[in-house]
């Protein structure tokens, strides 16, 4: 399952060393992540302390594992969105067939 997702990173009690050592752990653990597919693709937005990705995900539990505690900023991060998307392509064909199987 694919799902859209937006978080930002709330910096709270963290000095400015402390956000950025935990950040380049965060990048260490995405980047495993890209590398396995989880992750299908990953943006930080520009002038902010957000990121945007596209998760592929086995399950809702597997989400809820992820993003409240199995990431170095887990403590420091809001979902601000969190969507189930599906390829535009998959949608297409499903068009062209009118919904029939």
């Amino acid at each position: 399952m694919l799902f859209y997702i937006r978080v930002s990173v709330q910096q709270k009690e963290l000095s400015t060393e402390e956000l950025w050592a935990l950040w380049e752990k965060e990048i260490a653990v995405g980047s495993k992540a890209l590398q396995a597919g989880k992750i299908v693709s990953a943006y930080k937005v520009a002038g902010s302390k957000e990121v945007i990705l596209i998760y592929d995900a086995d399950s809702h539990d597997e989400l809820d594992r992820v993003f409240t505690a199995q990431l170095p900023l887990a403590d420091y991060i809001t979902v601000e969105e969190m969507t189930p998307v599906r390829p535009y392509l998959n949608f297409g064909e499903d068009v062209t067939k009118r919904w029939k199987k």
